[in-house]
């Protein structure tokens, strides 16, 4: 699932009647999800947040920034951020299936189209930026709003984007892509603001002065004040005392959470916390977290107690909220607090009981049909998979093999969470091929639009079973490996992982064939079918070995 994030900046903090428009042009775009909004009135500045695909965040943002032009004078605005804009910056960061290379394409893209479209000059700062100096927020905005008029007329402020003109009413867009921002919060025993403080300092980048052993600030020959750096990177951190939980926290934002990731903050805190006599209870996530920060943080700390990680991802995050101690100050609701799954459907049919998913495939609805039922063969697959290797994991008489086996536990997981996916955009695929043959065609503009409308769905209708087919090659890998090595308990399980492996690259290879009659691009008619066919005698063949293997065993 590719998920982005966005977090525009609106110079409106005040009036609630002007957000709440903004807000309502977001949650137009089909597949835009609206978190947050978050006002400031001393600041006159409001942050939304929302995340969504690619196509839908970068259609979201426009809306917003087109709506916030018209609603919003910046002639009139007066407030204490900084600020050269109506929308003053607008962020794009990767949370799930893409990259920061694929945001910096985002934020070109929007940047093209707020210039082209809406007249608004736009400059690209961060990872988006094209000049050097650029990357910075602080030196595009320099000036603020006030300094736009001159800056308009000076060559070395022209616009990535849009023309080199003052706008007065919508000011100028800063666009970026930059990493998700975890705000965290470590909850301590003590109610003095200065110890958490002091380790704040500790961890934080930027760290703290250097003082003598008199406690005076070392300074240089030319009189600069000297820094020891902090123990992380990536890291900001200040200690405080917060009334409404009578205790001290130290306060951290961490910038880059794959370089630096909360649980490993928190493990060292804890340790140093210890030196000082200090109990750490726990922890509070402020705001969401995406999947991966805390699925990493799970599998940390289920390998730490010599366990396996090849678990249900639910287990996992479980894992990580009792060892952070996330619910010491309130619950820890995952479906509210991990991106992905505040965004996910609750209708989606891999929400189903198994009764309603299958009464719904015996409708006369066309859809759910075979190619869901092969993704969700697929997900079978490396469920029995994980299964066996869990039953190998740990247990005597498995000892040279125990890491063999946890190792493949992970990657059944894997394969299990991408084929269960797979479930819900395979309907949805044929969902958005319904839809495009409903476009409209009373003339020959309107006939080769719909025509181009429903080549492009048909073939993601193709891609989708294909990507079935391609997971079912991973999937009947595996149990022919953990059928080898595995608890022999379990044998006749690794041998239904491959025959329910071949079940779902048979049934997806038969979507595939189906849909790609109505194809007209012989090319892509050829690569794909000569891919299919190969993929599917290879999940064909290995199947049959391992079964085949499993019945002269069991």
């Amino acid at each position: 699932m590719k998920i982005v994030e966005c977090v525009p900046n609106f110079s409106e903090g005040r009036d609630y009647k002007i957000l709440d428009q903004i807000a309502e042009v977001i949650k137009s775009v089909k597949g835009a999800f609206l978190l947050d909004v978050d006002p400031g009135a001393d600041t006159n500045r409001t942050v939304v947040t929302f995340v969504g695909n690619p196509d839908s965040a970068i259609e979201a943002a426009f809306q917003a920034i087109k709506k916030a032009s018209e609603i919003i004078d910046m002639s009139k605005h007066k407030g204490a951020h900084a600020r050269m804009g109506a929308t003053d910056v607008c962020p794009f960061v990767p949370v799930s299936g893409v990259t920061m290379d694929d945001c910096v394409e985002y934020a070109h893209r929007l940047g093209k189209r707020v210039g082209e479209e809406l007249g608004i000059p736009v400059y690209f700062y961060e990872y988006a930026a094209t000049k050097p100096e650029w990357k910075n927020l602080a030196e595009v905005r320099k000036g603020e709003y006030e300094a736009l008029p001159k800056k308009m007329k000076d060559p070395y402020w022209k616009p990535d984007f849009g023309p080199q003109k003052f706008n007065a009413k919508a000011g100028a867009t800063a666009i970026s892509a930059r990493e998700f921002l975890i705000a965290y919060n470590i909850n301590l025993n003590s109610r003095d603001k200065k110890k958490a403080n002091d380790l704040a300092l500790t961890i934080r980048e930027k760290g703290r002065l250097k003082r003598d052993k008199n406690n005076k600030i070392i300074k240089d020959k030319d009189g600069n004040k000297l820094r020891q750096p902090g123990l992380f990177t990536h890291c900001k951190a200040v200690g405080w005392y917060i009334d409404e939980y009578d205790r001290a926290q130290i306060s951290i934002n961490l910038t880059n959470y794959k370089i630096t990731p909360p649980h490993l903050v928190l493990e060292k805190v804890r340790e140093l916390a210890r030196e000082k006599g200090i109990q750490v209870t726990g922890s509070e996530l402020v705001g969401l977290i995406p999947r991966e920060a805390i699925l990493m943080a799970g599998k940390y700390y289920l390998k730490r107690m010599e366990e396996s990680a090849g678990l249900p991802e639910k287990k996992i995050i479980d894992t990580a909220v009792q060892s952070m101690g996330l619910d010491d100050l309130g619950s820890f609701d995952i479906n509210e607090k991990v991106i992905e799954y505040a965004i996910t459907s609750k209708d989606n049919l891999v929400n189903m009981t198994l009764i309603d998913f299958a009464d719904e495939l015996s409708t006369d609805s066309p859809a759910p049909g075979g190619g869901s039922v092969a993704a969700l063969c697929s997900a079978m697959s490396g469920s029995l998979s994980a299964m066996v290797s869990n039953l190998t994991f740990g247990k005597k008489g498995y000892e040279k093999v125990w890491k063999e086996a946890g190792e493949l536990a992970e990657i059944s997981q894997n394969i299990k969470e991408r084929s269960l996916d797979a479930i819900d955009k395979d309907t949805q695929a044929f969902y958005d091929m319904m839809e495009a043959s409903r476009l409209p065609k009373k003339n020959d503009e309107e006939k080769a639009t719909r025509n181009k409308a429903i080549q492009e769905a048909t073939k993601n209708a193709i891609l989708v079973p294909l990507e079935t087919l391609e997971i079912a090659v991973e999937a009947v890998e595996l149990a022919d490996k953990i059928s080898k090595i595995g608890n022999v308990n379990a044998l006749s399980d690794a041998g239904v992982a491959a025959i329910t492996a071949n079940a779902a690259a048979k049934s997806a290879f038969l979507n595939i064939k189906i849909n790609m009659s109505s194809i007209e691009d012989e090319k892509f008619q050829f690569y794909i079918m000569t891919k299919s066919e190969e993929l599917l005698d290879k999940v064909n063949n290995l199947a049959l070995k391992v079964e085949k293997e499993v019945r002269g065993k069991v």
